[in-house]
C-alpha cells in the first residue's frame, strides 16, 4: 500500500490562492464614505470627460463624415453627434462614411458610449461595481502591507488594544496599519466602521492569518475569550511569522507556560490583573486610578520605553531626570533597584514614565 502525503504548507493556501475577487466580503478594506452628492457630481464628471474625448475624436476625423445637409462639420456638429452617439439616440442626420470614420468610430466611441452609460446608470449595478472596486483593493492592500499589527478577537480586549495603539502619540501606527481577525461579522463591523482592515476567519487557521499578512505583520496580539484557543492561535501565529512580536490574553495564569511554549513573547493574565486591582481599589482607590492614568497613553502620564542616550551610559537609572521604573537588557526586564543595573549599558532600553502633555 502506497501512502499519499501533502506537505502542510499545500494544505494551507486554500485563501491566499484564491484570486482577489473571491476573497471580497472575507477580506474588507476600509474606504473613506463619500456622500451622495460627491457621489453624483463624480460620476457626472467622468460622463462629461468621455464626452470630450468623443468630441475631439469627431471633431479630429470631421473630413469623414456626411451631414444631410452637405455642408462640412462644425464644432456644434462634432458635439451634437459625439452626444447623440452616447446616448445611443441617432438620428442618422450625420453618419460616418470613410473607413477611417468608421474604424475610428468602433475603436474609440463604442468604448466610449459604453462607459458613459455605465457611469450615468451605474447605480443599477452597485454589486458588480462594488465588488470589482474591492477586489482591485484588495489586491493592491496586499502587494503594500508590512510592519502592521494583526489583531486576532475584537471584543472588549482587542478593542481596548486597538484604541491603546491609536492613542500612542508616540506610536507610528494608524488604522491603516491595524488587521482585524474575528469569525464574528458583528465584531467585523465595528472594526470596520473604526477604519480597520477586516479578516473573516478562524485565526487557529494558517491561511487565514496569511490572508491577514501576518508573514509580514511586526506584532500580533491575541485577543480571544478562550484560553486554548490562545494558545492555538499562539502556536499558528508563531509558525506563520517567526520572527513577529506575538502578545496572547490569557484568563488562567496556570495557563501562561503554555502560551510561552506556543511561542508568545509576553503573555497578560487578564483575571489575576482584574483580582489585583480590585483588591487594590478596595482600600486605595487612587492607586488604581493611577494604574489607569498610566496604561492609558492619550493623557495624563504613560509606561514608555525608550534608548539609552549616550550621555547616560555608565551611570546609575535612578539618578535620571526620568523616572524610571526598570532595565531591559538583552531582552530581559530588571528592576530600577537590581545590582547589575546601577551601569548602563549602550545595548540598554529604559522603562519610565512619560508626560503625554510635553
Amino acid at each position: 500500500m502506497v501512502k499519499v502525503s501533502r506537505r502542510g504548507s499545500d494544505l494551507d493556501e486554500t485563501l491566499t490562492a484564491q484570486p482577489c475577487y473571491e476573497l471580497v466580503g472575507v477580506l474588507r478594506i476600509p474606504e473613506a464614505q463619500v456622500g451622495p452628492v460627491r457621489a453624483i457630481g463624480r460620476r457626472v464628471a467622468v460622463a462629461l470627460l468621455a464626452l470630450v474625448v468623443a468630441v475631439i475624436t469627431v471633431y479630429l476625423g470631421r473630413d469623414g463624415y456626411t451631414d444631410v445637409r452637405g455642408v462640412p462639420l462644425s464644432v456644434i456638429d462634432c458635439v451634437y453627434f459625439a452626444t447623440i452617439s452616447l446616448t445611443t439616440v441617432g438620428y442618422g442626420d450625420l453618419t460616418p462614411y470613410s473607413e477611417f470614420a468608421r474604424l475610428t468610430n468602433i475603436v474609440v466611441i463604442t468604448p466610449l458610449r459604453i462607459l458613459f452609460l455605465v457611469v450615468l446608470v451605474g447605480t443599477t449595478l452597485p454589486v458588480l461595481t462594488e465588488r470589482s472596486r474591492q477586489a482591485w483593493k484588495i489586491q493592491r492592500w496586499r502587494s503594500r502591507v508590512r510592519n502592521h499589527t494583526v489583531v486576532v478577537g475584537y471584543g472588549t480586549k482587542g478593542k481596548t488594544a486597538v484604541r491603546a495603539i491609536l492613542d500612542d502619540e508616540r506610536a507610528t501606527k494608524s488604522a491603516k496599519d491595524l488587521v482585524v481577525v474575528d469569525t464574528e461579522p458583528s465584531a467585523l463591523e465595528h472594526a470596520a466602521a473604526a477604519g480597520l482592515v477586516t479578516v473573516h476567519g478562524d485565526a487557529t487557521r494558517a491561511d487565514v492569518l496569511r490572508l491577514a499578512a501576518a508573514q509580514h505583520a511586526s506584532a500580533i496580539i491575541i485577543a480571544t475569550g478562550r484560553d486554548d484557543t490562545a494558545t492555538l492561535v499562539t502556536l499558528t501565529a508563531r509558525e506563520v511569522a517567526p520572527t513577529a512580536t506575538i502578545v496572547a490574553s490569557i484568563r488562567e495564569a496556570e495557563n501562561q507556560h503554555l502560551l510561552k511554549q506556543s511561542g508568545a513573547d509576553s503573555v497578560v493574565v487578564s483575571s489575576e490583573t482584574a483580582g489585583r486591582l480590585l483588591g487594590v481599589a478596595a482600600t486605595t482607590p487612587s492607586v488604581v486610578e493611577m494604574i489607569d492614568d498610566l496604561l492609558t497613553p492619550a493623557h495624563g502620564f504613560a509606561i514608555a520605553e525608550r534608548d539609552v542616550e549616550r550621555g547616560e551610559i555608565g551611570g546609575s537609572p535612578r539618578h535620571l531626570s526620568d523616572i524610571v521604573l526598570g532595565v531591559v537588557r538583552d531582552g530581559h526586564l530588571l528592576r530600577v533597584d537590581a545590582p547589575e543595573v546601577d551601569n548602563i549599558e549602550a545595548a540598554d532600553r529604559l522603562l519610565y514614565v512619560r508626560n503625554t502633555g510635553k
